[in-house]
């Protein structure tokens, strides 16, 4: 060890140059960085989940689309919101990735001629709102409400709402930069229709996707320099001096930018949680660097010059920085065996971070300080011992004092808080990813509260037959479906298909509203309703080339997953009750099946996590007995946050699964540095009394910034609009701030009952 710092102090000038020229010519790479807000970021090309969901296309078509709304408190069925309506139904039209647009004033009715009323007509419910008088477009309102295809779905029961939809072409998905024209185009759009005095409400998947990647860039742009800033400040407290300030702040800028233009060389693109890498790699550089630092300044304060001041902090710390990026790079890596594809990218990047982080601390900043050589005043003995005695001692002789009522408080307090477990629910539903005042999120409240449901159900329904779904049992199947489905499920508000179109013949016809009793009239109703569509409104989605599927889409109001999941399994398993079968797919299932990739990712990276850093310190200490004194302030900080949110009524949502493995990476720097410590100060002979003493000098303090650091770090996601961020940060954050009681006061207090001895079993 001394060899390798000699060579450091040797080549101090190359480090201290060669490092921030690398970092430069990395940083050379932003130029290059994308945003990437897609729902497909979200699934692994070999997702079952997403294959189902592109097959559903290949037949179909897309289910995504552009969602305009707004509201008129006199009825939409007027010559001013007829015209806004037809003025953005004709521009959707014209728009590139457009593939049909529906809306009340293109809907196609279907009725019968006055004047030759044998003939039946398909045609745009209002080809000319300029000509018609207020009686007719009263007479048109009344129509409207009758016409069960669009009620409850393009315009509201009380008329007042409309909604226009721009459905997407197929590649659109899956073409780089079309949902920000999509966007862009509409914005421009409703800009020209300001002059109406309407609010306009946005919702869709161009929507959704322009939302993540604003969202994302906002909160890298604004919260990274703002936790630099803040950190800068909180090490000046800590260090009241520059140089630590400068020194542990440059070992952060220098990882992140590394890591970040790696991830930008190897094609990778930025989402929303990849974006928040940076502060990620703040919270773990900040501690290497300030631990190294702190004992430096000891040191120095103790009477040692500059360069055995270094030996001295680089020999001490050299093994706990270690151990403690490696154990938080495990944290972070065991993330990467998540099914969701942010989470993986993000854990496996940022497990390269802390590594990163641990080779720039322990060459630069000793490098630095050999340069730099900062002025330190010496402590003299008298005020040595006086601080030593008036914070370490007392915190010593209270652990021992009080350690039978620390550890039954704890199991109380614990124990009580854990009930909370039985609480817990997991909700992956995507619009709860953004708060309720986001534009988006703002539109999709507005839809369900005044029209219809903004989620949607796409149920592929098998008719087993080559052109089965013109049987009248397959459709008679269906329609006592869609009742018992509305019955069973409130949140079911409306269900469309070619059923629809069936019956509203029926009804022209023979002046029922029921499904005909013969194969021949059916096929004689869908061929005519066929030829009658203008170009752009077939009715190939709603049905495969052979007539045997059929489509039907049930809009849902926005519910948590686990409802979400029940309703999705009593849909399919009522038609496996059936001569026939039905697939629910569609966007909102794709979100929905995503909950159980969340508590597989947070069971899976914590037990990976907990059972590898065990088997480290294992290693390490090379005592059985040590681990449970491992494990119990590691695992403590996880089970109160969750048991917290069970009483709460917070419910796991991604932010939340990663934390976890995360909580563990980071936190268990604390119980490393305070072991590490307590076996130093064992091996040396010292009794437990002055063991705790030891640690409080070379580690507790340090301990105790790194968490008000790191916490605070993390809590700045408490302003982030996007919920999962937020979530992460609060429960991160608090676990930290548990995490450190723990390992000051609980873990002390169990080492007292079990080792409190004068001579430790590490001896």
């Amino acid at each position: 060890m001394k060899k390798f710092i000699d060579l450091i102090i040797k080549l101090r000038w190359i480090i201290a140059i060669a490092i921030p020229i690398i970092t430069i010519l990395f940083a050379l790479q932003f130029k290059h960085i994308q945003f990437d807000g897609s729902y497909r970021i979200w699934f692994g090309e070999n997702s079952q989940t997403l294959k189902q969901y592109d097959e559903f296309r290949d037949i179909f078509g897309n289910d995504d689309a552009i969602i305009i709304v707004f509201h008129d408190e006199n009825g939409v069925l007027n010559k001013k919101a007829l015209g806004v309506i037809d003025r953005l139904t004709e521009k959707l039209w014209q728009t590139k990735y457009i593939a049909r647009v529906d809306s009340l004033t293109n809907y196609q009715y279907i009725h019968t001629d006055k004047e030759y009323p044998d003939d039946i007509l398909v045609e745009n419910f209002i080809e000319d709102y300029s000509s018609l008088s207020p009686q007719q477009l009263k007479e048109k309102e009344k129509i409207a409400l009758k016409e069960t295809m669009i009620v409850g779905k393009i315009i509201s029961k009380d008329a007042k709402t409309t909604m226009i939809v721009g459905r997407l072409v197929p590649k659109a998905s899956t073409t780089i930069g079309s949902s920000k024209f999509i966007k862009n185009a509409v914005d421009g759009y409703l800009a020209e229709e300001k002059k109406s005095g309407y609010k306009f409400y946005l919702a869709g998947g161009p929507v959704v996707n322009q939302t993540f990647s604003s969202l994302a860039k906002y909160d890298m742009t604004t919260f990274t320099p703002l936790v630099i800033l803040m950190v800068m400040l909180l090490l000046w407290l800590v260090f009241k001096r520059a140089s630590g300030m400068l020194l542990s702040i440059s070992i952060v800028i220098f990882t992140f930018i590394i890591v970040l233009a790696t991830q930008v060389l190897l094609g990778y693109k930025l989402n929303n949680f990849t974006a928040n890498m940076p502060v990620f790699i703040i919270a773990i550089g900040i501690a290497d660097a300030t631990h190294l630092f702190w004992i430096y300044l000891l040191a120095r304060k103790d009477g040692l010059e500059n360069y055995a001041a270094i030996h001295y902090s680089v020999e001490k710390n050299f093994l706990p920085i270690l151990l403690t990026s490696l154990t938080t790079a495990v944290g972070f890596a065991s993330l990467g065996i998540s099914e969701i594809v942010p989470i993986k990218t993000l854990g496996i990047a940022t497990a390269n971070a802390a590594l990163l982080a641990f080779v720039l601390t322990i060459l630069f900043i000793p490098a630095l300080l050999a340069i730099l050589n900062p002025k330190i005043t010496k402590n003299d003995a008298k005020n040595k011992d006086e601080i030593s005695s008036s914070l370490a001692t007392k915190y010593a002789t209270f652990i021992i004092k009080n350690d039978t009522k620390i550890i039954f408080t704890s199991i109380a307090v614990f124990g009580f808080i854990s009930l909370g477990l039985f609480k817990l629910q997991v909700d992956s539903n995507s619009i709860r990813y953004f708060r309720e005042e986001v534009p988006f999120r703002s539109a999709v409240t507005f839809i369900q509260n005044n029209l219809t449901g903004p989620m949607a159900y796409e149920i592929v329904i098998d008719s087993k037959a080559k052109d089965g779904i013109k049987s009248p049992a397959f459709m008679k199947e269906v329609e006592k479906f869609e009742k018992e489905l509305k019955a069973k499920f409130p949140d079911a508000r409306h269900t469309s298909s070619l059923i629809d179109v069936v019956k509203r013949f029926n009804e022209i016809m023979v002046g029922k509203n029921e499904v005909p009793a013969s194969n021949e009239i059916i096929a004689q109703y869908l061929l005519l309703y066929s030829l009658s569509l203008p170009q752009g409104m077939e009715i190939n989605d709603r049905m495969d080339i052979d007539e045997r599927l059929l489509r039907l889409t049930a809009s849902m109001d926005v519910v948590n997953t686990s409802l979400d999941l029940k309703m999705i399994k009593w849909i399919e398993n009522w038609w496996k009750n059936s001569p026939y079968s039905a697939q629910v797919n569609g966007q909102t299932t794709m979100f929905a099946h995503m909950q159980s990739d969340i508590t597989d990712t947070l069971i899976q990276s914590i037990t990976l996590a907990i059972s590898v850093v065990s088997l480290m310190m294992l290693f390490i200490f090379r005592k059985i007995k040590m681990i449970p004194l491992f494990i119990i302030p590691n695992i403590l900080p996880i089970v109160l946050v969750l048991g917290v949110m069970g009483w709460l009524g917070i419910t796991i949502d991604i932010g939340v699964a990663i934390s976890g493995a995360i909580i563990i990476g980071v936190a268990v720097d604390d119980t490393i540095h305070f072991l590490v410590k307590y076996k130093e100060a064992r091996l040396k002979g010292y009794n437990f009394h002055d063991s705790l003493t030891y640690i409080m000098k070379y580690a507790g303090s340090a301990i105790i910034f790194t968490t008000v650091i790191l916490s605070t770090s993390f809590l700045i996601f408490r302003f982030s609009d996007f919920m999962l961020n937020v979530n992460f940060g609060i429960v991160t954050a608090i676990a930290l701030i548990i995490a450190v009681l723990v390992d000051l006061f609980m873990l002390p207090a169990i080492l007292s009952k079990f080792d409190g001895k004068e001579k430790s079993f590490l001896n």
